[in-house]
């Protein structure tokens, strides 16, 4: 019970790409353009979230037009895109948007996480992160990345917070 209360002061979600927002497989194609799918759950849960009123940022590695405009589609206005070292960008971030790191809650799967999650509200990981995130997040999802554990986490806050509920939802949205 101590965890979801936790969640009551959440304003701010932070998300790695790759392992979290997939499942971590890069597809390559012929002409070298590297291919991700996403989950269309957690693009609900992620263009909602935005409709709501809460900060959704995206630090990652990865690079790439197409992930410029699945985030840009989806009402996401701050993703930082082939980031090698995350945590200058995390600190500018809060600076740039006056937001306290108890109020931000982070997902991420791998070492590159790792100095991040231990400065958030909230740490969080998907089911197959590597064991060092796991030992240092505050919550496990069951889903796998890629496989609606962001969900699972936005619809968790939400639900604390009673913002989960859409009077008018678009199956659209989530979609693009």
């Amino acid at each position: 019970m101590a965890f979801l209360d936790n969640l009551k002061n959440i304003n701010t979600f932070i998300f790695d790409i790759d392992g979290v927002l997939t499942d971590g497989t890069i597809t390559v194609t012929e002409s070298g353009e590297y291919l991700r799918t996403f989950n269309i759950k957690d693009g609900y849960a992620m263009q909602l979230a935005v409709k709501k009123g809460y900060k959704i940022c995206i630090i990652s590695g990865a690079k790439g037009s197409s992930l410029e405009a699945r985030f840009s589609n989806l009402g996401i206005q701050d993703f930082y895109l082939g980031i090698s070292n995350k945590l200058p960008v995390y600190h500018n971030y809060l600076l740039q948007n006056n937001i306290n790191s108890s109020s931000v809650l982070y997902m991420g799967d791998d070492v590159p996480d790792k100095e991040i999650m231990k400065e958030v509200g909230i740490a969080t990981c998907p089911n197959d992160a590597v064991a060092e995130i796991k030992a240092i997040s505050h919550f496990i999802s069951p889903f796998n990345g890629g496989k609606t554990a962001v969900r699972d986490i936005i619809e968790k806050v939400m639900l604390v917070q009673g913002t989960w509920h859409d009077e008018h939802p678009s199956a659209a949205a989530s979609a693009i």
